[in-house]
């Protein structure tokens, strides 16, 4: 099925060549002195004609003297750092934003920088690298494989060797970019809605606590004027990412946003209109995305463009010119058969995956503590330790933690600190617990078991009083009933048989079912690691 071509925004990466050594750099240093400091030429590339402009900037790279530590001579007084323009010629562009700069520096093994102060730091170079130039190729609205080809014809216009750019390190690493499509502004809304992909991106996805996400949402623009989805932006990291799209592994960002001039532009202006963008993002990941990576590069930003527009309601295989979609300079809204059929952006099974999980645990019912611990994730939003829960709730903070350990999948813990798994799973208990109380005035009685009247008896308050005194936690899910002792001190009472007695009879005087309690476990903990699980009540 064919698809809308996302088209080419921004790039960034570092090409690094070694295979001629320094040889690139003095031949572009002796051309832009044989210029008297720059150079232009123009060359043609898919009849299409481009110009290249080469200058240079001051660099802070301390000379290495008459040679390189790796022995080769080197004859620069005064190091500059080169820098090659390469546009489209203005009348083929009439926006003028296609284009990139090439930014040149030599490398070898021990270079240093000198700092503003004097001092000197060195310059790492790779491994095995030796002697080289690191290209810096920044630039947008460029197809990314065409980046390589266009420096090599511009170094050839500029009378330097093309072969120079051949050769492409593989330690070269793409640093930043971007993959969109330009919606008309009356069928964009879904995207930004907060029912929309995008908040459905940040809010459902792991944990709160692990990963990295950030939610943007701006409705208005830089002048105060109101626009909504003026800048809605969801970012990702890569563990994040793979949950939305199993065989991705590059961390995104995905926005919708509007030009500054987007609210005075004319109706026709394709500027009035906004872009629905992927982004790679490199500081939210550890691992290294390569030059030879551009395909799968290629492939993950247009995935992810058209999975949200379909998650959106927006068709994204329209024809050509299509209601949907405005074509600008560079987005021509061109259909194409995609190398992979696109992957679906599933937001709503993975909310009820989330939702099912939910009504499990509070159908079977919970304990009075993890109700209030969820009370307390839900409403904090922040970094909670399960110390803090205990001093809200005035709990054992030994109950607290047994508790947490009952709900896992509803939360998460590690460091001391704990929350919710998602601002999703965050909405539904929040929702459950407010019902609850305005039901019956009581969380614990009504989200956990559905008890009845009898759970607020004064008897019935001495059994929780008893329990929060020694950190006891009493836990029933279905058919399966347990008395969590915790650990018990032998100064205090050496036999836990005294608890289960004692339990009992606060049970009995609570006016509770016997055979609730008689088909409970009882299991302990000793200071020294030992401790018990039996069936202690069945025989009261």
């Amino acid at each position: 099925m064919k698809r809308i071509r996302t088209a080419p925004h921004e790039f960034d990466a570092n090409l690094l060549f070694n295979e001629d050594g320094l040889q690139p750099f003095f031949a572009l240093d002796r051309e832009r002195k044989a210029g008297g400091g720059s150079k232009t030429a123009s060359f043609e590339h898919n009849g299409e004609t481009w110009l290249a402009r080469l200058s240079y900037q001051d660099s802070n790279l301390v000379n290495p003297g008459d040679e390189t530590p790796q022995g080769t001579p080197f004859q620069i007084e005064e190091i500059k750092e080169m820098r090659i323009k390469v546009s489209r010629r203005r009348d083929e562009d009439g926006v003028g934003e296609q284009k990139f700069v090439a930014h040149v520096t030599p490398r070898w093994n021990g270079m240093e920088g000198e700092r503003a102060d004097g001092s000197r730091v060195e310059i790492p170079v790779p491994d095995g690298f030796l002697e080289g130039i690191n290209v810096r190729v920044q630039g947008a609205n460029i197809e990314f494989d065409r980046y390589l080809p266009l420096l090599q014809l511009a170094a050839d216009a500029l009378d330097v060797n093309a072969y120079y750019f051949d050769d492409v390190h593989p330690f070269s690493n793409i640093q930043d970019a971007e993959r969109y499509v330009r919606v008309h502004r009356d069928s964009s809304g879904p995207i930004h809605a907060r029912d929309g992909p995008l908040v459905g991106l940040a809010h459902v996805l792991e944990s709160d606590r692990s990963g990295y996400r950030k939610l943007v949402q701006k409705d208005t623009d830089d002048h105060g004027n109101d626009l909504p989805g003026y800048y809605h932006t969801v970012t990702l990291d890569a563990h994040r990412m793979s949950e939305a799209w199993p065989e991705h592994d590059l961390p995104k960002e995905v926005k919708h946003y509007y030009a500054r001039e987007a609210f005075q532009a004319d109706p026709d202006n394709p500027l009035a209109h906004p872009k629905l963008g992927a982004s790679y993002q490199v500081s939210r990941w550890d691992a290294t995305l390569r030059w030879d990576d551009l395909e799968k590069l290629n492939r993950e930003l247009e995935e992810a463009v058209h999975s949200v527009l379909e998650n959106a309601g927006l068709d994204s295989a329209p024809q050509r010119g299509g209601g949907v979609f405005v074509e600008d300079a560079y987005f021509d809204a061109s259909l194409h058969e995609p190398a992979t059929p696109p992957t679906t952006l599933d937001l709503a099974s993975i909310k009820q995956e989330q939702k099912n999980m939910v009504i499990e645990y509070l159908s079977d019912g919970l304990s009075d503590v993890q109700v209030e611990s969820l009370e307390t994730l839900v409403t904090d939003g922040g970094h909670v330790s399960p110390d803090d829960i205990a001093d809200e709730h005035d709990r054992h903070v030994g109950s607290v933690r047994r508790a947490l350990r009952g709900i896992e999948e509803l939360v998460e813990r590690g460091y001391g600190e704990v929350g919710l798994r998602s601002e999703f799973i965050g909405e539904m208990v929040y929702q459950a617990i407010a019902d609850a109380r305005e039901a019956v005035t009581n969380a614990a009685k009504t989200v956990v078991d559905a008890a009845d009247q009898e759970r607020v008896s004064e008897a019935w308050a001495k059994w929780q009083a008893w329990c929060d005194r020694h950190g006891i936690d009493f836990r029933r899910r279905g058919d399966d009933v347990t008395l969590d002792l915790g650990e018990i001190d032998p100064d205090d009472d050496a036999d836990p048989g005294g608890f289960v007695r004692q339990a009992y009879r606060l049970w009995i005087d609570a006016d509770q079912d016997p055979a609730t309690l008689r088909q409970a476990t009882v299991v302990y903990s000793r200071p020294l690691g030992a401790g018990g699980s039996y069936p202690a009540f069945r025989d009261l």
